[in-house]
Protein backbone atom coordinates (compact mmCIF):
# COMPACT_ATOMS: atom_id res chain seq x y z
CA UNK A 1 0.00 0.00 0.00
CA UNK A 2 1.66 3.26 -1.05
CA UNK A 3 0.10 6.89 -0.33
CA UNK A 4 0.12 9.68 -2.90
CA UNK A 5 2.83 11.60 -4.56
CA UNK A 6 2.60 14.66 -3.96
CA UNK A 7 5.43 17.24 -5.95
CA UNK A 8 8.83 18.16 -5.43
CA UNK A 9 7.03 21.86 -4.30
CA UNK A 10 4.48 20.43 -2.20
CA UNK A 11 7.14 18.14 0.09
CA UNK A 12 9.75 21.03 0.36
CA UNK A 13 6.81 23.31 2.04
CA UNK A 14 6.45 23.18 5.41
CA UNK A 15 2.30 22.13 6.81
CA UNK A 16 1.16 25.59 8.70
CA UNK A 17 -0.63 28.30 8.44
CA UNK A 18 0.59 32.25 8.41
CA UNK A 19 -1.36 32.29 11.58
CA UNK A 20 -2.74 31.06 14.46
CA UNK A 21 -6.63 31.76 15.00
CA UNK A 22 -8.26 33.05 17.98
CA UNK A 23 -10.23 30.15 18.23
CA UNK A 24 -6.99 27.62 18.26
CA UNK A 25 -5.74 29.68 21.04
CA UNK A 26 -9.29 29.32 22.93
CA UNK A 27 -9.07 25.41 22.52
CA UNK A 28 -5.52 25.21 24.24
CA UNK A 29 -6.43 27.83 26.90
CA UNK A 30 -10.03 26.36 27.50
CA UNK A 31 -11.76 29.32 27.43
CA UNK A 32 -13.00 32.12 25.35
CA UNK A 33 -11.13 35.56 25.06
CA UNK A 34 -12.82 38.46 26.96
CA UNK A 35 -12.11 41.36 24.39
CA UNK A 36 -11.22 39.74 20.27
CA UNK A 37 -8.96 42.48 19.32
CA UNK A 38 -6.59 41.17 17.66
CA UNK A 39 -7.08 40.10 13.81
CA UNK A 40 -7.56 43.60 12.24
CA UNK A 41 -11.43 42.36 12.15
CA UNK A 42 -14.14 45.50 12.34
CA UNK A 43 -16.03 44.83 15.77
CA UNK A 44 -17.73 47.61 15.06
CA UNK A 45 -19.79 44.55 12.55
CA UNK A 46 -21.63 45.69 8.95
CA UNK A 47 -24.21 47.55 7.86
CA UNK A 48 -27.33 46.23 9.70
CA UNK A 49 -28.98 46.15 5.91
CA UNK A 50 -25.88 43.99 5.35
CA UNK A 51 -26.92 41.53 7.78
CA UNK A 52 -30.76 41.65 6.44
CA UNK A 53 -29.58 40.90 2.96
CA UNK A 54 -27.32 37.68 4.02
CA UNK A 55 -30.58 37.07 6.05
CA UNK A 56 -32.85 36.78 3.09
CA UNK A 57 -30.40 35.53 1.01
CA UNK A 58 -29.97 32.53 3.34
CA UNK A 59 -33.23 30.57 1.93
CA UNK A 60 -31.95 30.61 -1.46
CA UNK A 61 -28.23 29.02 -0.27
CA UNK A 62 -29.02 25.62 -1.74
CA UNK A 63 -28.87 27.32 -4.78
CA UNK A 64 -24.82 28.34 -5.90
CA UNK A 65 -23.92 31.74 -6.26
CA UNK A 66 -23.33 34.20 -9.20
CA UNK A 67 -20.00 32.80 -10.60
CA UNK A 68 -19.86 36.11 -12.23
CA UNK A 69 -20.86 38.49 -9.56
CA UNK A 70 -22.82 40.11 -11.80
CA UNK A 71 -24.82 42.57 -9.15
CA UNK A 72 -21.76 43.33 -6.75
CA UNK A 73 -19.46 43.65 -10.18
CA UNK A 74 -21.89 45.81 -11.72
CA UNK A 75 -21.96 47.90 -8.37
CA UNK A 76 -18.17 48.18 -7.74
CA UNK A 77 -17.92 49.72 -11.24
CA UNK A 78 -20.61 52.42 -10.89
CA UNK A 79 -18.96 52.78 -7.50
CA UNK A 80 -14.99 53.20 -8.63
CA UNK A 81 -16.24 54.75 -12.12
CA UNK A 82 -15.06 52.09 -14.28
CA UNK A 83 -16.08 49.48 -16.61
CA UNK A 84 -16.86 46.10 -14.97
CA UNK A 85 -14.17 44.62 -17.18
CA UNK A 86 -11.83 46.25 -15.36
CA UNK A 87 -13.28 44.60 -11.91
CA UNK A 88 -13.01 40.96 -10.45
CA UNK A 89 -14.55 39.78 -7.45
CA UNK A 90 -13.34 37.12 -5.18
CA UNK A 91 -13.28 34.93 -1.82
CA UNK A 92 -11.76 38.15 0.07
CA UNK A 93 -8.38 39.92 -0.82
CA UNK A 94 -6.46 36.35 0.57
CA UNK A 95 -7.66 34.10 -2.86
CA UNK A 96 -7.46 36.86 -5.12
CA UNK A 97 -3.47 37.37 -4.11
CA UNK A 98 -3.33 33.67 -4.79
CA UNK A 99 -5.12 33.35 -8.07
CA UNK A 100 -2.64 36.14 -9.22
CA UNK A 101 0.49 34.58 -8.04
CA UNK A 102 -0.45 31.43 -9.54
CA UNK A 103 -0.82 33.56 -13.01
CA UNK A 104 2.47 35.01 -12.97
CA UNK A 105 4.52 33.27 -10.64
CA UNK A 106 6.47 29.84 -10.85
CA UNK A 107 9.67 27.86 -10.95
CA UNK A 108 12.25 30.40 -8.55
CA UNK A 109 10.94 33.67 -10.28
CA UNK A 110 11.45 36.99 -8.08
CA UNK A 111 8.82 38.50 -6.15
CA UNK A 112 9.53 41.52 -3.81
CA UNK A 113 7.71 42.58 -0.79
CA UNK A 114 8.66 43.96 2.57
CA UNK A 115 10.43 42.12 5.29
CA UNK A 116 7.57 41.62 8.28
CA UNK A 117 4.38 42.70 5.99
CA UNK A 118 1.42 40.67 4.84
CA UNK A 119 2.82 36.59 5.75
CA UNK A 120 -0.34 35.05 3.31
CA UNK A 121 1.36 36.87 0.61
CA UNK A 122 4.74 35.01 0.94
CA UNK A 123 2.63 31.85 2.07
CA UNK A 124 0.83 32.27 -1.78
CA UNK A 125 4.52 32.77 -3.42
CA UNK A 126 6.22 29.99 -1.55
CA UNK A 127 2.94 27.91 -2.83
CA UNK A 128 3.89 28.60 -6.08
CA UNK A 129 7.56 28.24 -6.21
CA UNK A 130 8.57 31.49 -6.48
CA UNK A 131 11.71 33.34 -4.56
CA UNK A 132 10.99 36.32 -2.05
CA UNK A 133 13.41 38.92 -2.28
CA UNK A 134 12.38 41.20 1.05
CA UNK A 135 13.33 45.16 1.96
CA UNK A 136 13.27 46.53 5.39
CA UNK A 137 10.46 48.78 6.89
CA UNK A 138 11.85 52.97 6.49
CA UNK A 139 10.37 54.16 9.15
CA UNK A 140 8.16 51.90 10.74
CA UNK A 141 7.01 52.01 6.95
CA UNK A 142 7.27 49.96 3.53
CA UNK A 143 9.48 51.61 1.24
CA UNK A 144 7.77 51.70 -2.39
CA UNK A 145 11.20 53.45 -3.60
CA UNK A 146 13.26 50.32 -2.02
CA UNK A 147 10.76 47.80 -3.31
CA UNK A 148 11.06 49.14 -7.02
CA UNK A 149 14.82 49.36 -6.91
CA UNK A 150 15.34 45.99 -5.36
CA UNK A 151 12.63 44.24 -8.22
CA UNK A 152 15.21 46.32 -10.90
CA UNK A 153 18.01 44.50 -9.52
CA UNK A 154 16.38 40.63 -9.28
CA UNK A 155 14.25 41.43 -12.19
CA UNK A 156 11.08 40.42 -10.51
CA UNK A 157 7.65 40.16 -12.18
CA UNK A 158 5.75 41.08 -9.03
CA UNK A 159 6.41 43.70 -6.34
CA UNK A 160 3.75 43.79 -3.24
CA UNK A 161 3.18 47.02 -1.29
CA UNK A 162 0.34 47.76 1.02
CA UNK A 163 -1.19 50.99 1.42
CA UNK A 164 -2.26 51.65 4.34
CA UNK A 165 0.27 48.82 5.96
CA UNK A 166 -0.65 46.00 7.71
CA UNK A 167 0.90 45.68 10.56
CA UNK A 168 2.23 49.18 11.18
CA UNK A 169 -1.29 50.97 10.06
CA UNK A 170 1.34 53.59 8.45
CA UNK A 171 0.73 54.98 5.01
CA UNK A 172 1.60 57.29 2.27
CA UNK A 173 0.19 59.51 0.36
CA UNK A 174 -1.37 58.74 -3.49
CA UNK A 175 0.43 61.24 -5.14
CA UNK A 176 3.54 59.26 -3.74
CA UNK A 177 2.98 56.43 -5.26
CA UNK A 178 1.74 57.77 -8.18
CA UNK A 179 5.60 59.63 -8.85
CA UNK A 180 7.38 56.13 -8.30
CA UNK A 181 5.16 54.47 -11.53
CA UNK A 182 7.88 54.96 -14.17
CA UNK A 183 10.42 53.67 -11.66
CA UNK A 184 8.33 50.08 -12.41
CA UNK A 185 10.55 47.70 -14.15
CA UNK A 186 10.09 46.63 -17.57
CA UNK A 187 7.83 42.81 -16.94
CA UNK A 188 6.98 43.43 -13.32
CA UNK A 189 3.12 44.16 -11.61
CA UNK A 190 2.84 46.30 -9.23
CA UNK A 191 0.00 44.88 -6.90
CA UNK A 192 -1.34 47.43 -4.50
CA UNK A 193 -3.35 45.90 -1.41
CA UNK A 194 -5.97 48.64 -0.17
CA UNK A 195 -7.41 46.55 1.88
CA UNK A 196 -7.80 49.45 4.61
CA UNK A 197 -8.21 52.54 2.61
CA UNK A 198 -11.39 54.04 2.82
CA UNK A 199 -10.36 54.23 7.13
CA UNK A 200 -7.24 56.40 5.57
CA UNK A 201 -7.14 59.84 5.27
CA UNK A 202 -8.43 61.33 1.82
CA UNK A 203 -5.71 61.41 -0.88
CA UNK A 204 -4.27 58.09 0.29
CA UNK A 205 -5.44 56.22 -2.66
CA UNK A 206 -3.79 57.06 -5.55
CA UNK A 207 -5.45 58.42 -8.64
CA UNK A 208 -3.84 55.63 -11.72
CA UNK A 209 -5.62 55.43 -15.33
CA UNK A 210 -7.09 52.00 -15.22
CA UNK A 211 -5.65 51.15 -18.29
CA UNK A 212 -2.24 51.23 -17.24
CA UNK A 213 -1.13 47.66 -17.29
CA UNK A 214 1.74 47.93 -14.17
CA UNK A 215 -0.57 47.86 -11.64
CA UNK A 216 -3.17 45.98 -10.37
CA UNK A 217 -4.95 47.02 -7.07
CA UNK A 218 -7.21 44.92 -4.24
CA UNK A 219 -9.43 46.14 -1.85
CA UNK A 220 -12.23 44.00 0.43
CA UNK A 221 -15.11 43.98 2.20
CA UNK A 222 -13.54 42.57 5.41
CA UNK A 223 -12.22 45.68 7.12
CA UNK A 224 -14.00 49.07 6.96
CA UNK A 225 -17.18 47.13 5.98
CA UNK A 226 -16.98 44.72 8.54
CA UNK A 227 -17.26 41.58 6.38
CA UNK A 228 -14.51 39.37 7.11
CA UNK A 229 -16.58 36.28 7.92
CA UNK A 230 -17.88 36.74 4.46
CA UNK A 231 -14.53 36.54 2.32
CA UNK A 232 -15.73 39.53 -0.24
CA UNK A 233 -12.79 40.79 -2.11
CA UNK A 234 -12.13 42.47 -5.80
CA UNK A 235 -9.08 43.52 -7.94
CA UNK A 236 -9.24 46.33 -10.08
CA UNK A 237 -6.71 46.72 -12.95
CA UNK A 238 -6.26 46.98 -16.75
CA UNK A 239 -8.89 44.82 -18.59
CA UNK A 240 -6.66 42.08 -19.50
CA UNK A 241 -5.01 41.44 -16.57
CA UNK A 242 -8.65 41.29 -14.80
CA UNK A 243 -9.45 38.62 -17.55
CA UNK A 244 -6.51 36.82 -16.99
CA UNK A 245 -8.43 35.89 -13.30
CA UNK A 246 -10.91 33.72 -15.94
CA UNK A 247 -8.73 31.21 -16.69
CA UNK A 248 -7.99 29.97 -13.11
CA UNK A 249 -10.39 31.22 -10.25
CA UNK A 250 -12.46 29.17 -8.58
CA UNK A 251 -16.03 30.57 -10.68
CA UNK A 252 -17.91 29.47 -7.62
CA UNK A 253 -16.23 30.56 -4.76
CA UNK A 254 -18.48 33.56 -3.94
CA UNK A 255 -21.25 32.18 -1.72
CA UNK A 256 -25.19 34.37 -2.36
CA UNK A 257 -25.43 35.71 0.73
CA UNK A 258 -21.56 37.29 0.78
CA UNK A 259 -22.95 38.53 -2.64
CA UNK A 260 -26.09 39.98 -1.28
CA UNK A 261 -24.32 41.50 2.12
CA UNK A 262 -21.62 43.22 0.57
CA UNK A 263 -24.07 44.31 -2.16
CA UNK A 264 -26.26 45.74 0.65
CA UNK A 265 -22.78 47.41 2.20
CA UNK A 266 -21.97 48.95 -0.74
CA UNK A 267 -24.89 51.05 -0.83
CA UNK A 268 -25.13 52.03 2.62
CA UNK A 269 -23.03 54.93 2.81
CA UNK A 270 -23.70 56.44 5.73
CA UNK A 271 -23.24 53.16 7.82
CA UNK A 272 -19.29 53.06 5.87
CA UNK A 273 -18.88 56.80 7.38
CA UNK A 274 -20.52 56.32 10.94
CA UNK A 275 -18.17 53.52 11.09
CA UNK A 276 -15.03 55.66 9.99
CA UNK A 277 -15.70 57.77 12.56
CA UNK A 278 -16.10 54.70 15.43
CA UNK A 279 -12.58 54.05 14.41
CA UNK A 280 -11.00 56.87 14.01
CA UNK A 281 -12.22 57.43 17.59
CA UNK A 282 -11.28 53.98 18.94
CA UNK A 283 -7.77 54.83 17.66
CA UNK A 284 -7.59 57.79 20.01
CA UNK A 285 -8.80 56.09 22.98
CA UNK A 286 -6.17 53.54 22.05
CA UNK A 287 -3.12 55.99 21.76
CA UNK A 288 -4.67 57.20 25.47
CA UNK A 289 -4.18 54.18 27.14
CA UNK A 290 -0.79 53.28 25.49
CA UNK A 291 0.32 56.76 26.83
CA UNK A 292 -1.41 56.10 30.19
CA UNK A 293 0.89 53.18 30.72
CA UNK A 294 4.11 54.76 29.39
CA UNK A 295 3.55 53.12 26.16
CA UNK A 296 3.55 54.65 22.54
CA UNK A 297 0.76 54.77 19.86
CA UNK A 298 2.16 54.96 16.19
CA UNK A 299 -0.22 56.68 13.74
CA UNK A 300 -2.39 54.82 11.97
CA UNK A 301 -4.70 54.87 9.12
CA UNK A 302 -6.23 51.51 10.11
CA UNK A 303 -8.76 49.77 11.87
CA UNK A 304 -5.74 48.60 14.13
CA UNK A 305 -3.34 50.79 16.14
CA UNK A 306 0.55 49.43 16.48
CA UNK A 307 1.72 50.25 20.09
CA UNK A 308 5.69 50.47 20.73
CA UNK A 309 6.45 49.04 24.23
CA UNK A 310 9.86 50.87 23.60
CA UNK A 311 12.13 47.81 23.95
CA UNK A 312 12.50 44.92 21.59
CA UNK A 313 10.76 41.88 20.71
CA UNK A 314 11.33 39.83 23.66
CA UNK A 315 9.78 42.57 25.88
CA UNK A 316 6.57 42.59 23.31
CA UNK A 317 5.95 39.30 23.25
CA UNK A 318 6.37 39.36 27.43
CA UNK A 319 3.27 41.95 27.36
CA UNK A 320 1.23 39.82 24.63
CA UNK A 321 1.47 37.29 26.85
CA UNK A 322 0.46 38.88 29.60
CA UNK A 323 -2.71 40.43 28.09
CA UNK A 324 -3.61 36.99 26.55
CA UNK A 325 -3.48 35.29 30.31
CA UNK A 326 -5.79 37.92 31.03
CA UNK A 327 -8.54 37.40 27.91
CA UNK A 328 -7.15 40.29 25.37
CA UNK A 329 -6.51 38.35 22.17
CA UNK A 330 -3.86 40.38 20.61
CA UNK A 331 -0.80 40.26 18.24
CA UNK A 332 2.47 41.97 17.33
CA UNK A 333 4.60 42.06 14.41
CA UNK A 334 6.91 39.10 13.79
CA UNK A 335 10.36 40.87 12.24
CA UNK A 336 12.40 43.74 14.33
CA UNK A 337 12.57 46.07 14.69
CA UNK A 338 8.75 46.79 14.22
CA UNK A 339 8.13 43.07 16.70
CA UNK A 340 8.92 45.80 19.27
CA UNK A 341 4.90 46.68 19.40
CA UNK A 342 2.06 45.10 19.90
CA UNK A 343 -0.90 45.16 17.46
CA UNK A 344 -4.91 45.57 19.13
CA UNK A 345 -7.82 46.28 17.00
CA UNK A 346 -9.67 49.46 17.54
CA UNK A 347 -13.05 48.48 19.34
CA UNK A 348 -16.05 49.85 21.40
CA UNK A 349 -15.39 51.44 24.32
CA UNK A 350 -15.78 48.00 26.46
CA UNK A 351 -13.41 46.38 25.12
CA UNK A 352 -10.84 48.82 25.23
CA UNK A 353 -11.29 49.25 29.02
CA UNK A 354 -10.43 45.49 29.88
CA UNK A 355 -7.72 46.29 27.36
CA UNK A 356 -6.48 48.90 29.34
CA UNK A 357 -7.18 47.02 32.86
CA UNK A 358 -5.10 44.24 31.26
CA UNK A 359 -2.17 45.96 30.09
CA UNK A 360 -1.75 47.64 33.14
CA UNK A 361 -1.14 44.23 35.36
CA UNK A 362 0.83 42.50 32.53
CA UNK A 363 3.17 45.80 32.67
CA UNK A 364 3.14 45.58 36.38
CA UNK A 365 4.58 42.00 36.55
CA UNK A 366 7.59 43.08 34.33
CA UNK A 367 8.21 45.86 36.60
Amino acid sequence: MTGPRYTKLAESLPATVPFVGPEAQERAMGHPFAARIGANENIFGPSPKAIEAMQKAAGDIWMYGDPESFDLRHALAAHHDIAPENLVVGEGIDALLGYLVRLLICNDDAVVTSEGAYPTFNYHVAGFGGTLHKVPYRDDAEDLAALLTKASEVDAKLVYFANPDNPMGSWCAGEDIVAQLDNIPDGCLLLLDEAYVELAPDGTAPVIDINDPRVIRMRTFSKAYGMAGARVGYAIGETQNIRAFEKIRNHFGMNRAAQAGALAALQDASWLSETCSKVEASRQHITEVAAKHGLIALPSATNFVAIDCGKDGTYAKAILDGLVARGIFARMPFVAPQNRCIRVSCAPEAEITLLDKALGDALEDLA
